[in-house]
């Protein structure tokens, strides 16, 4: 509530954007100012549900309009990078939904934009803004752990025929959706590792079904990671080191538990509530007191660590052979 109250546009007006809007009116003094959907009885719909004091008919509308201070993108993962582009374009600061783009290049492109137009832009991992990962970043830092040796990080649920995740057109799959979380878990604690191993299986509408890859560090420490839409998984995540091992519950990505059990029994619990993705607030307030602040991105996850994450994908799908049909546009990058 002590985060300045900044305008939004609500770019999208799908399941995320419901959440995120829902999000800010019960947690932030965050004004959801307008939306912009790909027709005017969606973005009005959407708008009166979340309280918005304008409804656009396209999203060109919505960048364009004077009132509104930050943009939201939460259109399909094939679409961010443009959508995010066309924000930016504008001079608007945006927050990106996850991934900011298809691949690291797309991502790199983003960023760079935002520097030349001087204005804010950041990926909405929303899972690093919250209370509980300050909390793990802290322990990290101080060395808690001892020396990092290992990260664990699963992500699956199983879907239903006719779900977008399905969708070849939509980019489907579950590396971006579901992947990105502990892809970004491994990166965010070990950093940029120096080699990939990744084997994948596809799912009957085309779209890779699962995949499973091992990341290794240049100094050794090694990570193991899952992403399936054909099943529940535990969708937990562990760091272990030389004096602890932190055990993070399911899902990890939420807000909620995780232990701290030392090499010799002793253990620390830390609790939060549950709240599921109410807890999307967390990261429009670091975007309100940056852009305060007068800041183009927020240390807790720079653009820089967004290319980085997307990289590590990139090598994954080369392995596995994902393709999406965007990434053999020559004109997608150049604007075109």
């Amino acid at each position: 509530m002590e985060a300045p109250a900044l305008r939004w546009g609500i770019l999208g007006t799908g399941w995320i954007a419901e959440r995120f809007a829902d999000a800010l009116h019960r947690n932030t003094r965050q004004v959801v100012q307008a939306v912009g959907s790909r027709t005017l009885d969606s973005a009005q719909r959407f708008a009166a549900q979340a309280g918005a004091k304008t409804a656009y008919g396209s999203y060109v509308e919505l960048v364009a309009d004077p009132a509104v201070d930050v943009v939201y993108v939460a259109t399909p993962h094939n679409y961010h990078f443009p959508h995010a582009r066309l924000a930016l374009e504008a001079g608007k600061h945006s927050l990106v939904e996850k991934p900011l783009g298809l691949n690291a290049a797309e991502c790199a492109a983003l960023a760079e934009l935002a520097q030349r137009q001087r204005v804010f832009c950041m990926e909405a991992l929303w899972t690093l803004f919250l209370p509980k990962y300050d909390v793990i970043r802290q322990l990290l830092a101080d060395g808690a752990l001892g020396e990092v040796h290992t990260v664990i990080a699963d992500m699956g649920e199983h879907f239903e025929p006719g779900h977008r995740i399905l969708r070849p057109d939509l980019a489907g799959g579950p590396l971006l959706d579901l992947g990105t979380y502990p892809v970004s878990f491994a990166t965010w604690v070990l950093g940029r590792p120096e080699s990939v191993l990744a084997l994948g299986s596809p799912a009957p509408t085309g779209v890779n079904g699962q995949t499973a890859a091992i990341l290794r560090t240049a100094s050794g420490q090694v990570a193991s990671l899952l992403t399936t839409l054909f099943d529940n998984t535990p969708t937990t995540a562990v760091v272990a080191g030389s004096e602890a091992t932190l055990a993070v519950d399911g899902p990890f990505y939420h807000p909620g538990r995780f232990t701290l059990k030392g090499l010799h029994a002793d253990e620390l619990v830390y609790e939060e509530a549950r709240v599921a993705h109410e807890a999307l607030y967390f990261e429009a307030v670091e975007v309100a007191r940056q852009i305060a602040a007068g800041a183009t991105e927020s240390a807790l996850r720079t653009m820089a660590e967004s290319v980085v994450t997307m990289s590590v994908m990139d090598e994954i799908r080369r392995q596995v052979g994902i393709v999406f049909a965007e990434e053999e546009d020559p004109a997608r990058l150049g604007g075109g």
